[in-house]
């Protein structure tokens, strides 16, 4: 079965909106384990404007089930994940400013790079993935860097999948079967929805786990937390 790790980066962002603890993202990363969600994502930025270095400190201590941090590995964000010791942190290139992740890395430019960094979290036995496009050669230098996982930028999928070409699966199933080949872990995210994940899942091999945060928050100020973390659940069944 494939994994469900909720991110509760919008979470944070309303809390922050309001300058106090509400709403509390740790009773809420709670609530989301007990509603039968698999892990729980964080992408703290170095401008904190959502997700706090503080939050994932805290969040050390209560999650309950998979931790995973994402970000990109500039030197605060590399301490503090050899501070917390998540299960998991994903490597994403994306730029100080950036509203949202919208890049894979290339595993080719960055290669030695990615080596080293990977490096220094496995000895910490984390569990490493790297944010990628599903171009075949990038995932063959990406399992050269030894990471674990690498997971499947799925902007692409979802936006085409709206717009009623399925055909835009075809990308990423042949590379999730490259990745199985190589030896990877299959991870995927971004823009992925109540509507387009269990077709996704149906054609993804080997898919080990999704990070799902904006539209599942969204989908849930209409449908109730609880009962959306339960369709994905559903869905990835």
């Amino acid at each position: 079965m494939t994994k469900l790790s909720v991110n509760i980066n919008k979470i944070a962002t309303l809390r922050n909106s309001r300058g106090g603890n509400v709403p509390n993202l740790l009773k809420v990363a709670h609530d989301i384990e007990d509603f039968g969600a698999e892990g729980i994502t964080i992408h703290p930025r170095p401008d904190e404007r959502h997700i706090k270095y503080q939050d994932a400190r805290d969040l050390k201590y209560s999650v309950r089930t998979e931790f995973n941090i994402e970000g990109n590995p500039i030197k605060s964000f590399m301490d503090l994940v050899l501070e917390t010791k998540p299960t998991q942190v994903t490597l994403v290139p994306d730029a100080v400013d950036a509203i949202t992740s919208n890049a894979g890395w290339n595993t080719i430019e960055h290669q030695s790079f990615l080596q080293e960094v990977i490096q220094e979290f496995q000895r910490n036995n984390i569990r490493t993935s790297i944010f990628i496009d599903t171009d075949a050669k990038l995932i063959e230098a990406a399992a050269k860097t030894g990471t674990d996982r690498i997971e499947l930028y799925t902007e692409n999928f979802a936006s085409e999948f709206d717009k009623g070409n399925k055909n835009a699966i075809k990308p990423y199933t042949e590379a999730a079967i490259l990745a199985h080949k190589l030896g990877l872990g299959i991870n995927a995210g971004h823009d992925l929805s109540l509507e387009n994940i269990q077709f996704f899942k149906e054609n993804i091999p080997n898919l080990a786990e999704v990070s799902i945060g904006h539209a599942l928050i969204a989908e849930s100020l209409y449908l109730g937390l609880e009962n959306v973390v339960k369709m994905y659940l559903h869905r990835l069944k």
